[in-house]
């Protein structure tokens, strides 16, 4: 199956809008750590915009990960300089951080009625498990990916990690590294791409 390409947007006044007003919405609703920004990326810039594909997301995702700082703003950074260099990589930058900047403002103003709230307790509660639900979707979705490749390799690389994480507690970021090199040495062929 065959992966769409995507379009080449032009870069005038409505592109950079477009731009900032959707990792802006990214930012805002990224609540939860980095993994949750991965379906908000491919429902806007792969699904709805078509400017990237879906492997383009899940790599930039992979390369902000490992750059030191926030994920989401990596990305939005990432995407930004691919889409329209300089220029875009500022305004999904500020895009990306003023949701954040004014949350907390405002959280700073009001402090002693968060901290007491029970009501934003629960709120909080209930962003937390829909992050969880994101992160699952996602996981799901790469999983059925692997599986209609048909490929053994993946899918075992795929349970072990998930075993050793759950059932005995590895250390995460060892079964990333060990995971990458698997990747790096083994998963380079072309069957597996």
């Amino acid at each position: 199956m065959k992966e769409q390409r995507h379009k080449r947007p032009d870069k005038n006044l409505r592109f950079f809008w477009t731009l900032f007003k959707s990792t802006f919405m990214i930012s805002a609703f990224t609540i939860g750590g980095g993994f949750i920004i991965i379906p908000l990326l491919r429902a806007k810039y792969v699904d709805e915009y078509q400017w990237i594909t879906d492997k383009d997301a899940l790599d930039m995702v992979a390369i902000a990960q490992s750059m030191p700082g926030v994920v989401a703003v990596n990305s939005a950074v990432i995407l930004g300089y691919r889409m329209a260099g300089i220029a875009g990589t500022l305004i999904a930058l500020v895009a990306t951080v003023l949701p954040p900047l004014i949350t907390l403002t405002v959280i700073s103003y009001c402090y002693d009625y968060f901290v007491q709230s029970h009501v934003i307790r629960l709120i909080l509660r209930g962003m937390q498990c829909g992050a969880t639900a994101l992160i699952v979707n996602v996981g799901i979705d790469l999983l059925v990916k692997q599986i209609k490749k048909q490929l053994l390799l993946p899918l075992l690389i795929i349970l072990t990690t998930f075993i050793g994480s759950a059932f005995f507690n590895f250390n995460v970021m060892l079964l990333v590294i060990i995971d990458g090199l698997i990747g790096l040495l083994v998963l380079r062929a072309a069957k597996y791409n």
